[in-house]
């Protein structure tokens, strides 16, 4: 019994030694997580302490907390009220049309003997463009020319017999009725040669035929038979087309309510321009005028399709190529233009933002008219005045802003200018922006104090961090933060 109970309890000291040692173990990692949360929460030194100083200093850096990140006067793009003239225009979409097209076909059915046009070339109308075998219609036009060489001198001998029954029924030596039997046979013949002459102007006709010429001047298209084919009249395809893009025409459709307008300017005679440009609307093709409207409107649509003519003569323009067509109706005088982009609509209606001496004011207007990226107005405005252009979202009357832009008079409302417009004014102003944001975070302190993170750092890496974004100085910072040895 002694031996038992001696084993139990040498087995329970055992247990009870291993469960001291687990709770030593276990209140040494809780007091080291302690003081680690600890220095965290109250900023001492370490690591981590600066980490989340240096954190703290270049998160936002707001000054008072403003909204958008600062209370100072926004940022903002500008541009100048001109007065000037502004086109009233109108855009849409068509593609280019050929004022005449010809399939050109073989009259008569034979063997392509010979082409001599050029692909892709221009040809002039008359020219020759192709030769069909023309020896069948050769043989055929003298066997025409033979029969009528033959019903000439049938027709003259019958005359001559005439002339001689004439005589002797005069001379009672020959009956009446022989010579009415003869002019008969005169007449008769007389139509037997009408009908031979026709059949050698058929057979003419036809030996003309072998000679292909151009129906209309334009220019030739693809070849569609090649040498020794033989070819008929009743190709789909025939030999070849022509395409007269001289002049070039574009069909487009334009909204039902202009109509009136359009055709007033028709019936006065006064031209409607017309330009063509590309797709992107970056390269002007070509300029025109109207020609004529359709002579009913689409009801489906609620459009009617316009005709223009362009002179096309540099060959720029092809049958069926896309065009961005603007057709301008009319020209506003000598109002005053503003930016597309400064015009704001909201509860007071329609709108702009003028920055005078850094304050703002809300001026009510009229639009008259747009054209693209200029927009004309009538309102509370004068030549000269700065219209907000980015950044209008963020004012408000009577509140403050910082001029950051302001473009060239020539470009203050610059119609349909290439390159530059809204979206580049947005980007000045977003740049100027963020280097304001930037710098004021670099600074680390509203106030011009010392920041407490510039503390908690080498004093190698201060420059550095300065000259870092806000991101990167808070990535930095986690980083050294995670791997920093506890203390």
């Amino acid at each position: 019994m002694k031996n038992k109970d001696s084993k139990g309890g040498k087995a329970t000291g055992a247990a009870r030694t291993w469960l001291l040692v687990a709770l030593a173990v276990a209140a040494i990692a809780l007091a080291g997580w302690w003081w680690k949360g600890r220095d965290g929460a109250t900023g001492g030194e370490g690591p981590a302490g600066a980490a989340s100083a240096a954190s703290g200093a270049s998160g936002t850096a707001r000054p008072g907390g403003g909204r958008f990140g600062r209370t100072g006067p926004q940022p903002v793009s500008v541009a100048v009220v001109q007065r000037r003239d502004l086109a009233v225009a109108i855009d849409a979409i068509g593609s280019i049309a050929s004022a005449n097209t010809a399939v050109v076909r073989a009259k008569v059915s034979g063997e392509l003997k010979a082409i001599y046009f050029k692909e892709g070339q221009p040809v002039k109308a008359g020219q020759l463009l192709a030769l069909i075998d023309p020896r069948t219609f050769e043989i055929a036009r003298d066997q025409a020319n033979a029969a009528l060489a033959r019903d000439k001198a049938q027709l003259e001998n019958a005359r001559a017999d005439l002339a001689r029954y004439r005589d002797l029924v005069a001379q009672e030596a020959a009956p009446r009725q022989q010579l009415d039997t003869q002019q008969a046979l005169v007449r008769q013949l007389e139509a037997t040669l009408l009908s031979d002459q026709a059949t050698l102007d058929s057979a003419k006709l036809q030996l003309s035929y072998t000679r292909v010429t151009a129906p209309i001047a334009g220019q030739a298209g693809l070849k569609q038979a090649d040498l020794g084919n033989t070819v008929t009249p009743s190709d789909a395809n025939g030999i070849l087309s022509i395409a007269q893009t001289q002049p070039a025409a574009v069909v487009f459709a334009v909204p039902d309510a202009r109509l009136a307008r359009i055709r007033q300017q028709l019936g006065d005679k006064q031209a409607l321009p017309v330009q063509a440009w590309d797709r992107e609307r970056k390269l002007k093709l070509a300029e025109g005028r109207v020609a004529s409207t359709d002579n009913a409107i689409d009801a489906s649509t609620g459009t009617i399709k316009v005709k223009a003519l362009f002179d096309n003569k540099d060959g720029s323009l092809f049958p069926n190529q896309f065009v961005n067509v603007r057709l301008q109706l009319d020209t506003l005088k000598g109002v005053l233009v503003v930016p597309t982009a400064a015009v704001q609509r909201g509860a007071p209606g329609i709108f702009v933002y003028v920055v005078a001496d850094g304050t703002v004011a809300l001026r009510k207007l009229q639009i008259l008219a747009t054209d693209g990226e200029a927009t004309a107005v009538q309102g509370e405005l004068k030549p000269g005045d700065q219209v907000v252009t980015d950044g209008a979202d963020r004012l408000r009357d009577g509140g403050k802003a910082e001029v950051i832009q302001v473009p060239a008079a020539g470009a203050a409302a610059g119609g349909r200018g290439r390159g530059r417009g809204p979206g580049a004014a947005a980007s000045a102003a977003s740049a100027a922006s963020a280097a304001a944001s930037g710098a004021v975070a670099a600074s680390g302190a509203a106030d011009g104090e010392r920041p407490r993170w510039m503390d908690r750092v080498p004093p190698e890496m201060v420059d550095k961090l300065k000259a870092m974004s806000p991101e990167d100085r808070r990535a930095w910072m986690q980083e050294h933060r995670a791997s920093a040895p506890a203390p």
